[in-house]
């Protein structure tokens, strides 16, 4: 029973293939930012697919080329589900980019963002 109400809750809240959320477009607007200020070269929203096993990709939220030159992966949650978790987890033990997972804080505790390394 409680598996139907949360896969009505991810149907109802789905978007077209091609289309950021509402959080990754605040994400894409602070990393305009970056650029600006020189910490941030170049990012690309949904462009890769990483391989973790046979039948198993993970596919980030952004790539992004740091100001030092670090590949770094984002990936951005309103909230994180346990698979989401164990995915970014296993792509960061395999291959050679920084990951970070990203996240509102509230408003009650001062806004901005919740950036978690893995």
């Amino acid at each position: 029973m409680a598996n139907e109400g949360l896969k009505r809750m991810q149907a109802l809240g789905r978007l077209k293939k091609d289309e950021m959320n509402q959080t990754e477009k605040l994400w894409a607007e602070d990393l305009d930012i970056c650029k600006v200020d020189g910490t941030v070269i170049w990012w690309k929203w949904n462009c890769i697919k990483l391989k973790l096993a046979d039948n198993t990709f993970y596919i980030p939220d952004f790539l992004v080329l740091q100001a030092d030159g670090h590949l770094r992966v984002d990936e951005v949650k309103g909230f994180w589900m346990d698979d989401a978790r164990v995915k970014i987890k296993v792509a960061a033990s395999m291959y050679p980019f920084i990951f970070i997972g990203v996240s509102r804080k509230a408003k009650k505790d001062g806004g901005g963002w919740k950036i978690e390394e893995f």
